[in-house]
């Protein structure tokens, strides 16, 4: 399951893997040793998120009541990490950082990794094989090609090319169905697909995208709008698509990771990430192929996880885009250091009490001011150094779940969303690609170019840039663009936030 790539030389006895385990100190060695857990689940993205979170969550399940869940994680278009963990035998660490101290601990879940670029027909055959009864997806927002605003699906060219043509598959919908269309044609059983993507309604996403996909891909070249799903009844009697909250502060790995999980181990890992204490997985219980016991782990198994979802999305996600728009035009690196701008948390604290809990209902005995005030504790964990320009990227994919649902929310209640657009507002002037004394910040965003080109057609004013990207129909549904209180309002902070910066607007409205 390594995909090929080479083992380390002879003289590397101090990278990490089955040969260093017994050198280890007893406290980091790994729950389970892997090649010893047969794979029964897929992972497409093999990111810092996934090793950190349902890698770690799922080796304590196994670990504490067996069964063939190993995972094979697939890494859809890098090749970097796929070496790094082959040449580590699958294993890898994840430290708990904190300020009361560091603990790592090398986990053993992965039973193989693959590149699915350099081999697509063998992610295909893999999502086909029987043994397989769950797929899990980190992938990030934009890789499910959906629309924010409306949940249809707007495939680019690659993908249009894996649904309608018979070359590889190179993109995730086009693993998904061609996966599944194998897997209907061998007979191989049941499957769930799960997403642990930070999208509204994720499961249901997730199911839009594969029926979407699979009508597409039965329309032929081209495709065409009403065509029969090529799998017919298949999908719904075979397949679930649990909705799942997963919640982890997980940096981007950097050098201090690499050299802390040295430290603590003694041995290098290139594949180290660092993560926060705080670890929470809601998930929804339908499983037909059989689960891990993720419940042995503290995974919350519910029949709905929606509240749940949308209280992240809102109150954590929400609250952390908030902190890094603001934070990078404020010139701070990190969401920590943005969190000690004068005034901010105060904001915060205001967004999360007067706009997002004002919004929905949360889960029966949360709430959601209180989940706030632990949100604000986490990000101020200086140990943690999530990068603001990090958060802030993908922000046109982001912002409907993340802030809009909200302003959507109070507007149908008749109520006044003043701190939501303010956060509207810090993304509208975060794009145009200066920080408050002039620095350069950089446009990391699937809609880059329909954003530069949106701006140059429009006024060089905060009513004239409000209304240019307004027009990004893709972000903002027309309801909202239509509602003259929201865009007064979204200008009034725009205005204010160009004048006076983002601390002095801040020491204002504290």
């Amino acid at each position: 399951m390594t995909g090929g790539a080479p083992r380390p030389a002879p003289g590397a006895a101090s990278r990490l893997g089955l040969d260093a385990l017994r050198r280890l100190p007893a406290a980091s060695r790994p729950l389970v040793r892997p090649g010893t857990v047969p794979a029964g689940i897929v992972h497409l993205g093999l990111g810092a998120f996934h090793r950190a979170h349902q890698a770690v969550y799922t080796e304590e399940a196994v670990a504490a009541a067996g069964g063939d869940w190993g995972i094979v994680g697939v890494a859809p278009r890098s090749t970097d990490m796929v070496t790094k963990l082959a040449d580590q035998d699958c294993l890898f660490s994840v430290t708990t950082a904190s300020g009361g101290g560091n603990r790592t601990r090398v986990v053993g879940a992965l039973a193989g990794v693959r590149h699915a670029a350099s081999d697509p027909a063998a992610i295909v055959t893999l999502l086909a094989d029987p043994a397989i009864r769950v797929v899990t997806l980190t992938v990030t927002e934009k890789a499910y090609q959906l629309d924010p605003a409306t949940g249809r699906l707007r495939p680019d060219d690659a993908v249009l090319a894996d649904l309608t043509t018979d070359r590889p598959p190179r993109t995730v919908p086009g693993l998904l169905v061609r996966g599944l269309l194998a897997r209907a044609a061998a007979e191989a059983g049941p499957l769930a697909l799960v997403s642990c993507d930070n999208l509204p309604s994720n499961g249901e996403r997730l199911r839009s995208l594969v029926e979407q996909a699979l009508r597409l891909c039965g329309g032929g070249q081209g495709g065409a709008a009403g065509r029969t799903d090529p799998l017919d009844g298949w999908l719904t009697e075979n397949v679930s698509f649990p909705g799942t909250m997963v919640d982890r502060i997980v940096p981007a790995s950097t050098p201090r990771t690499l050299a802390d999980a040295a430290a603590a181990l003694g041995v290098d890992d290139l594949a180290a990430v660092a993560a926060e204490p705080y670890r929470q997985w809601v998930i929804e219980d339908r499983f037909p192929g059989g689960r891990p016991a993720w419940e042995r782990a503290g995974a919350v198994l519910t029949d709905d996880a929606g509240p749940w979802e949308r209280l992240k999305l809102r109150a954590l996600n929400g609250v952390h885009s908030a902190t890094a728009y603001l934070g990078a035009l404020a010139g701070r690196e990190t969401i920590a250091e943005a969190l000690e701008i004068p005034h901010l948390a105060t904001v915060l604290r205001r967004l999360i009490a007067e706009d997002v809990a004002s919004s929905f209902a949360p889960p029966d005995g949360v709430s959601v001011v209180d989940y706030g005030e632990e949100v604000l504790e986490r990000f101020a964990n200086p140990v943690i150094r999530h990068r603001t320009i990090q958060i802030a990227m993908d922000g046109s994919q982001k912002l409907p779940q993340r802030v809009l649902h909200t302003i959507a929310d109070l507007r149908a209640a008749g109520a006044r969303p003043r701190w939501a657009a303010l956060v509207v507002a810090a993304w509208m002037r975060f794009v145009q690609g200066r920080a408050d004394d002039g620095t350069p910040l950089p446009l990391d965003d699937p809609l880059a170019d329909r954003i530069r080109a949106a701006l140059a057609a429009g006024t060089d004013s905060p009513a004239g840039v409000v209304a240019a990207l307004f027009g990004l129909t893709e972000v903002f549904p027309a309801e909202l663009t239509a509602d003259d209180e929201v865009r007064e309002l979204v200008v009034e902070w725009l205005t204010a936030l160009d004048r006076h910066g983002v601390q002095k607007v801040l020491e204002g409205v504290a």
